[in-house]
């Protein structure tokens, strides 16, 4: 597993070593974490329920209003663990 974390990782910077950075490749670029995350944690949070969609729903809208990723884990894990806590399944 080593050996394929680091030739995954050699490959991603020797690849890109090679492509013009335009300004569309820097926008690709730039979007890729947050693709990255939705393609993570949006699958889980289906499988879980809707308290998980309203803790990530809260999750995001702090962080949309707050800019501040601290706050906008305890809105989401404030509002997960409320409603689990209010309506147990």
């Amino acid at each position: 597993m080593a050996a394929a974390t680091y030739l995954c990782r050699v490959s991603g910077v020797v690849l890109m070593s090679r492509v013009r950075l335009t300004p569309a490749v820097q926008r690709a670029l730039a979007a890729l974490p947050g693709s990255i995350v939705a393609a993570t944690v949006l699958p889980i949070a289906a499988r879980s329920g809707p308290d998980a969609i309203a803790g990530i729903v809260a999750g995001v809208l702090t962080m949309a209003l707050v800019r501040n990723e601290v706050l906008a884990l305890a809105a989401g894990l404030g509002v997960a663990a409320g409603i689990r806590l209010l309506l147990p399944i």
